[in-house]
């Protein structure tokens, strides 16, 4: 097909959400906030979005939010401790994540699902193809799902979404994508999208997971889209259309994602990103292994 490709520059991260599964420590921190390892995992997304080329970043947040702002924010009195201490080290960590990417917030006012949150950043976004990030999921930088839907949009047009084979037992957990392959191993043609089925009405085993490259034409599609699973506006259902009418905003692809993927927004998946992350790092892993065998042989 031909296509004009426009280069992709921002991207969308939700983050309205109110964390019910990790309370008590949620009630006055925002999820996102959470640390993983030693970086909270918000962190985590906007670097992702970074390496992937996307410099404008757009936040849509609620109430109690605050604290993300503050994390991007310039920290003065805290950057002039660490250079009178002349701690060098901490002071480039500190200023990392003020100088990631510019910045932008908006607020969801109502959560009422993950479409209205994209729908939030119409303005924002303006008639530009666009990528948005779920916070929940992080992806390992060594594995760059992102780059690569970047690329097949900037190639194709039209939206990209990423996906990933699981157990067909647990397919209810997610969106599920109807496919047909292309010339590339790791893509597909979508052709239909269900919201979280029932395994004896998955079209496929492959679930959509957090990491969208939209159309602009998605906001016109959300903007009628009435309250689906949940009594909230999804996603899924915007994308479905755009599926099965490419005239409207040109195809969907989907990108088979097989590399390392951490929930952080399960508590047990949580911890375990964390150990995983944790024994992968030069600076704690050769210790934090020593003593993971250690206690895992005297629990055994």
């Amino acid at each position: 097909m031909t296509h004009s490709p426009s280069r992709i520059t921002k991207a969308v991260i939700p983050a309205a959400g109110l964390g019910t599964r990790f309370l008590p420590a949620t009630k006055a921190t925002p999820k996102e906030m959470l640390p993983v390892v030693d970086k909270p995992a918000i962190q985590y997304v906007v670097e992702e979005a970074v390496a992937a080329g996307l410099s404008d970043v757009l936040m849509v947040t609620g109430r109690n939010k605050r604290p993300l702002e503050d994390h991007f924010d310039r920290n003065y009195e805290l950057e002039q401790a660490l250079t009178l201490k002349g701690d060098t080290e901490r002071l480039a960590k500190v200023q990392e994540s003020s100088d990631l990417a510019t910045m932008h917030y908006v607020r969801q006012g109502d959560p009422r699902g993950l479409g209205h949150a994209v729908l939030c950043a119409a303005p924002h976004v303006g008639q530009e193809p666009f990528a948005v990030l779920l916070g929940d999921d992080l992806i390992d930088p060594r594995d760059p799902l992102l780059a690569r839907m970047v690329e097949i949009q900037e190639r194709e047009g039209g939206s990209v979404i990423a996906l990933m084979e699981v157990d067909p037992a647990q397919i209810h957990l997610y969106g599920c994508a109807a496919v047909e392959p292309t010339a590339d191993a790791d893509v597909f043609k979508v052709h239909d999208l269900v919201e979280k089925p029932e395994p004896a009405d998955a079209p496929s085993n492959y679930a959509i997971i957090g990491r969208y490259v939209l159309d602009p034409a998605v906001f016109e599609i959300l903007r009628r889209t009435e309250p689906g699973r949940g009594g909230e506006i999804q996603l899924t259902d915007a994308l479905q259309q755009l599926s099965a009418d490419e005239k409207v905003g040109g195809p969907v692809h989907g990108v088979i994602f097989k590399g390392r993927r951490y929930d952080t927004g399960d508590r047990g998946d949580y911890l375990r990103a964390i150990v995983r992350l944790a024994c992968e790092r030069e600076d704690l892993g050769p210790d934090f292994r020593t003593w993971l065998r250690g206690y895992v042989s005297e629990e055994m």
